[in-house]
């Protein structure tokens, strides 16, 4: 920004454009993305008055994804459209392979409790339990909520999430570390198909990274975006 701390010292609607690069510069660091984004002089992203350019020194966050099926194939789908380096990991070589997820960077057969425990994890990173099944899924979470993972979602029932609650308890969990375990997975959207399903899941990511409401914005005041 210039001296005066505006990329337009002086003009009527400097505030719309430097809020409007502000935006676009925090979400594309936040996905360690680096290129152009153009604007018009009130901060309109559809004109080439002037052009930004932002440059990211971070990689991507990542997205573990966890169970190879047919709802994982729709999370890595969404997840790479989001910004995430996308891992798909299952101990089923017959389901976890690189044709059946064209869209993750990586596929992984491995138990995946012990892959997450060799897998570097940060705050920025995303762990998805899809695998519906507690031989896979309980020793993951173990691992999942003692990591620094900003967010650690698990698929299931409230049935489900119940017994899987239990189970965590009984290897020994603490609540503290039960309240990060975000289940049933994702933002109540009503979704039924996989696509929906990753839809909300993705909704629920974003909703975590920028501290939104979840609500509809026709019912919320003052600006979008917000101070985050």
């Amino acid at each position: 920004r210039g001296a005066s701390g505006s990329l337009a010292p002086g003009e009527p609607f400097a505030a719309r454009l430097d809020a409007a690069v502000d935006d676009d510069a925090r979400g594309m660091l936040a996905q360690g993305l680096t290129g152009r984004r153009h604007y018009g002089p009130r901060g309109e992203r559809r004109l080439d008055d002037l052009t930004v350019f932002v440059q990211s020194f971070a990689p991507p966050p990542r997205l573990l994804v966890f169970g190879a099926i047919d709802f994982a194939a729709a999370v890595a789908r969404v997840g790479k459209f989001l910004g995430y380096h996308v891992t798909v990991c299952d101990a089923r070589p017959v389901f976890a392979t690189a044709k059946r997820f064209p869209d993750a960077d990586e596929v992984v057969v491995r138990w995946p409790h012990a892959f997450l425990a060799d897998a570097e994890v940060d705050g920025r990173t995303a762990v998805c339990v899809l695998t519906h099944d507690p031989k896979f899924d309980v020793p993951l979470l173990e691992v999942a909520l003692r990591t620094s993972a900003g967010y650690v979602g698990a698929m299931g029932s409230r049935r489900t999430h119940e017994d899987r609650l239990a189970r965590l308890r009984e290897a020994g969990l603490t609540e503290a570390e039960l309240a990060r375990l975000r289940s049933p997975i994702g933002l109540d959207l009503g979704a039924r198909t996989p696509e929906e399903t990753a839809v909300s899941i993705a909704a629920e990511l974003v909703q975590l990274r920028w501290g939104g409401s979840g609500r509809p914005l026709s019912d919320t005041e003052g600006r979008i975006h917000g101070e985050r």
